[in-house]
């Protein structure tokens, strides 16, 4: 019996949550970064350990998520390391001292890496079972979820200023958000034994026996995560000091980024059905490169936030579009191509820094314009498919 429209909409809801419940966890904890700086007293490098931290895990978890993928399937996985995220912000609320927090949120940062490999391996998954692009879609729900978490803060936070309180709330939130997804998320058998003690070994090796394809989405990946992460915490600071923007035109900078990125995210879908990802990746990253290259060259407020809107614009689709492709080559390059990108998304706003330090910010951003431009050039090394997604027939409800 073919499949339905209505199929693949509970499909797409129901994994569309996964991503929803991600941004939101993430929110969550780190809108509390205060209350928990002021609880243990922390100095500023103590807060950005902490937030490290988070990365740190993920990476951990580069090694492990192969084998447990092969073990579990990607849909036990995302839900075991959702219900995982979902127990950590009880655990944070109530740990007593600074190095404790450091290891929930280093656990925190290995269930993340788990679910943030599942769950685009769930979104591949829907696509090729269906012939429909979703993935774009699907990681705009992410923003939503982040969005979700901060509100949710801000309102608790008026009633009561209670951590606890807070994280409890929200942790009964997740799990509701988990219920109601799990009957839709998409089934897979777990591998035969034979296969999983190959995915373990396949996971300690992971590094020197990748794929030159693996590797060239991993860079990619890298490259566009920078922009990402660089984008998040640099383009504020950029307008103030380089354009002299007041601060209320500063904010602006990463509202115009995050709106023209969700909502490309929203319309992405259609854009890879009628051209294709690697149209998509090339075009869209090179227009994130040009467009800031070019404010970065004309200078002043206005110019900029053109430019950020043109990476907001170019990068939206290109994440996605990695994600797909590193899938299809399996789920040992799925992982790696995850961790390089959480490499990325942590280590490019210091690089970034770092430079601008010893130069000036306006040479700082201008790496981040050379990066989106680099994505474009990654992606000619990779093995796309040559035809945009064709849709299945589906069958009327």
């Amino acid at each position: 019996m073919l499949p339905t429209l209505g199929d693949f909409r509970r499909d797409q809801l129901a994994i569309a949550t996964l991503f929803f419940f991600l941004g939101f966890q993430y929110a969550t904890w780190a809108s509390r970064l205060p209350a928990l700086k002021d609880r243990f007293d922390l100095s500023g490098t103590e807060v950005g350990l902490l937030l490290m931290a988070a990365g740190v895990g993920a990476a951990v978890s580069f090694p492990l998520v192969a084998p447990l993928m092969a073990r579990l399937g990607a849909r036990r996985l995302a839900l075991f390391s959702a219900l995982g995220l979902a127990a950590v912000l009880p655990v944070l609320a109530v740990t007593s001292s600074y190095p404790l927090a450091l290891l929930v949120i280093l656990v925190d940062g290995i269930a993340v890496g788990c679910l943030n490999v599942a769950m685009n391996a769930q979104g591949a998954a829907l696509e090729a079972h269906y012939g429909r692009a979703a993935m774009a879609q699907l990681h705009a729900t992410f923003s939503g979820g982040s969005l979700g978490g901060a509100l949710l803060a801000s309102g608790v936070n008026t009633v009561t200023h209670s951590v606890t309180a807070h994280f409890a709330v929200a942790a009964g939130v997740g799990v509701l958000l988990l219920a109601g997804s799990k009957p839709r998320v998409l089934a897979d058998a777990p591998a035969s034994p034979d296969t999983a003690v190959k995915e373990e070994r396949k996971g300690l090796r992971s590094l020197s026996g990748a794929s030159r394809t693996a590797l060239v989405l991993g860079c990619a990946m890298v490259f566009g995560t920078v922009v990402e992460g660089a984008m998040n915490d640099w383009s504020a600071l950029y307008l103030t000091e380089e354009t002299g923007a007041s601060g209320r035109l500063a904010p602006l900078g990463i509202a115009v980024v995050s709106v023209m990125m969700v909502l490309a995210r929203l319309l992405g879908d259609g854009w890879r059905n009628r051209w294709g990802d690697p149209v998509m990746v090339r075009v869209g990253s090179t227009m994130a490169g040009t467009g800031l290259a070019l404010a970065l060259l004309a200078g002043g407020t206005w110019p900029a936030l053109i430019g950020f809107a043109c990476v907001g614009l170019g990068m939206a689709t290109v994440t996605p579009c990695l994600y797909v492709a590193a899938a299809a080559q399996g789920p040992g390059a799925l992982a790696l191509v995850a961790a390089m990108g959480t490499t990325g998304l942590l280590a490019g706003p210091a690089l970034i820094g770092l430079i601008a330090g010893r130069t000036d910010l306006t040479t700082g951003m201008a790496v981040v314009a050379v990066c989106a431009v680099l994505v474009a050039v990654c992606s000619r090394w990779v093995g796309w498919k040559t035809e945009p997604a064709k849709t299945v027939p589906v069958a009327a409800e």
